[in-house]
């Protein structure tokens, strides 16, 4: 019994450099934000990307991203009194306005009960929506989104359902 604990004791020690080296690999994979720059160094300070101001909706980058804003939103205020992301947005206003209406799980409180209005936990639109921003990608993105999944499937089915 009292070697089986010694060894478990000496297990990290003995694999201690495992880890480090492989860890050391990985750091040398992983795309950053400082442009190849040591951490100890002060690199050159990349560009605001701009705000894609469009109005076209942009796909999804992954299951579940919430969707981008694609227009500005410099000046809106969101706030315990007032949400002007509602004047277009809401459940009465997306006629008038043409705008995406919210979807109806922001309706929904935490034992998912629908409401009339939307949810305070659901009110704060910035917490999870961001503007869309000409940004490169930090790093290669192959999602494919489900619509084209089900259409590459549908070709190859010969339109057979």
């Amino acid at each position: 019994m009292k070697h089986l604990r010694l060894a478990i004791l000496a297990a990290p020690l003995l694999l201690a450099p495992f880890f480090m080296a492989s860890s050391a690999f990985a750091q040398n994979q992983v795309a950053t934000l400082r442009n190849n720059v040591p951490l100890d160094e002060q690199g050159e300070a990349t560009q605001i990307p701009g705000i894609v101001n469009t109005d076209i909706r942009q796909v999804r980058n992954y299951p579940d991203q919430p969707p981008l804003i694609p227009h500005k939103t410099d000046n809106y205020q969101v706030d315990l009194n007032s949400n002007k992301c509602l004047t277009c947005h809401s459940r009465t206003a997306v006629e008038v306005s043409q705008a995406p209406m919210i979807s109806v799980t922001h309706f929904m409180n935490r034992e998912g009960q629908t409401l009339g209005a939307v949810s305070p936990r659901r009110y704060f639109c910035t917490q999870c929506h961001v503007v869309q921003t000409n940004a490169r990608p930090l790093v290669e993105n192959e999602f494919v989104d489900v619509d084209k999944v089900l259409d590459y499937v549908h070709s190859k089915q010969g339109g057979a359902d």
